[in-house]
């Protein structure tokens, strides 16, 4: 089987490219898997987009220049040098845009592994985690393609919420009820937020989209309000507000910063906008702070202890997976991509901002068997 690569140019998102090369011996300790499928979603454009300054482009290395966007899905062990971990087993985990993959699999046990590459050794442990599909209990066969797409987004949702509410909103609720913004209201992992975020008193919940997706976000049953980004002075300019960013607009973050006069903090989540990406520096107001999710796990892990911190995760997960996948009316509509041309159409329209906010798109390279 030939090795493909999907890959991207680091300073040139929209340039991609599939190399091609033989299988590499694999090492004592060692497992090769064949990558099945894996999730595209506007997350994975915000790690290609942060790739530098947030080190996601260390977890699989390309040749200079290039890289290979990691992304959430499932792989099979097709060979293998680590006592422990035999041909056929399932693994969900965090992948390359390839079909194969090599890990060092360490501190084997019945839920898994993690990675133990020494070029990964210093990154965020949350990402070297892989779990076997047999014993997840967040895994189900009959909705593991949702469960690739939006078990790492909702994750993050999930973690925001708890963030926001361990940090007392940042005072925005204090005199009754605060106004929190979500933009890219209309996306997978400010959806997760919101349906989290809604359960919450003494919050006003105000989606912000384009015009194109205001009837979409409106049907999700989250938001108090879904704005148009052209109609942000209906917004109340003195309320005790804060702002979730997941669109990463510059322009649009500093006309929030602009016309909300009691801005209590501003939270920089993603980038779905990555060709109005930019900086942050004299905004008006709290200054942007980057959430980085596997903080928050690491501070949950230690107050509550990993067990119950990974309850509580389960339990929301459920609720949540029932509603988008229910039999009748799923919120989710999943479309499959196979094969490196279809892999490539699939990137370039995510990577514009404007796909259906309604499609999943689980893609594979994968070459069907002659």
């Amino acid at each position: 089987m030939r090795v493909l690569d999907f890959l991207v140019k680091k300073d040139e998102l929209g340039a991609t490219r599939l190399g091609e090369s033989s299988p590499q011996p694999i090492g004592e300790g060692q497992i090769r898997l064949r990558v099945e499928k894996f999730a595209l979603t506007a997350n994975n454009i915000t790690y290609a987009a942060f790739g530098e300054a947030m080190h996601y482009w260390g977890f699989y290395p390309a040749e200079a220049g290039w890289g290979r966007i990691p992304v959430w899905g499932f792989a099979s062990v097709i060979e293998s040098r680590c006592p422990g971990i035999e041909p056929g087993e399932r693994f969900y985990g965090y992948y390359p845009m390839s079909n194969e993959g090599v890990l060092q699999p360490k501190r084997l046990s019945p839920t898994g592994f993690m990675e133990g590459a020494e070029h990964r050794a210093t990154l965020h442990a949350v990402y070297n985690n892989y779990v076997r599909c047999v014993t997840d209990p967040f895994h189900d066969p009959k909705t593991e393609d949702a469960e690739a797409i939006l078990r790492p987004l909702y994750t993050t949702s999930w973690l925001i919420d708890d963030f926001m509410a361990d940090n007392d909103f940042f005072g925005a609720t204090a005199a009754g009820t605060g106004l929190v913004m979500l933009s890219s209201a209309s996306s997978k992992t400010a959806y997760g937020t919101a349906f989290q975020l809604a359960r919450r008193m003494g919050i006003e919940l105000v989606g912000l989209t384009s015009a194109a997706n205001v009837a979409f976000c409106e049907s999700l049953g989250c938001y108090r309000r879904v704005l148009a980004y052209d109609q942000l002075a209906r917004l109340d300019r003195d309320a005790a507000s804060i702002y979730i960013d997941f669109a990463g607009n510059a322009s649009l973050r500093r006309t929030i910063h602009g016309h909300c006069a009691n801005l209590k903090f501003s939270s920089s989540i993603g980038g779905t906008h990555v060709e109005q990406l930019g900086g942050a520096r004299n905004l008006p107001g709290p200054r942007p702070v980057l959430f980085f999710a596997p903080a928050q796990i690491k501070k949950r892990s230690t107050e509550w202890g990993a067990e119950v911190l990974g309850q509580r995760l389960l339990e929301s997960w459920r609720e949540f997976i029932r509603i988008t996948c229910r039999p009748t009316d799923p919120w989710l509509l999943i479309e499959h991509h196979r094969g490196a041309d279809a892999v490539t159409a699939a990137y370039a329209r995510v990577l514009s901002g404007r796909d259906d906010p309604r499609r999943g798109r689980m893609l594979s390279l994968v070459e069907p068997a002659a």
